[in-house]
């Protein structure tokens, strides 16, 4: 898998920033198939950093309903990346 396919997007809500500020913490949205190993690799050569920890977690989708019909929102997964202390990733 490519480095540019394991990292969907960054995940920028309140929560992430203040993780960013104050524990160096990330977040990103990854393929569902990317293992922490290749999450890392990743995010080292893309943004030039190193990593310390990566954290996972799955996303079940939601139920939706619009009229009769029953669904459910796409399953995701989000890694939550801590750098060493003198790195920094700029998101804006």
């Amino acid at each position: 898998m490519d480095n540019s396919n394991i990292i969907v997007r960054p995940v920028i809500t309140e929560q992430s920033m203040h993780f960013a500020n104050t524990r160096n913490a990330y977040a990103f949205k990854v393929n569902t198939k990317a293992n922490k190993i290749q999450i890392k690799n990743a995010v080292e050569k893309l943004y030039d950093v190193k990593v310390i920890d990566v954290r996972t977690m799955n996303y079940k989708g939601k139920p939706r309903r619009r009229g009769r019909n029953f669904g459910r929102t796409d399953m995701w997964k989000k890694a939550v990346v801590v750098l060493s202390e003198n790195h920094r990733i700029d998101l804006y």
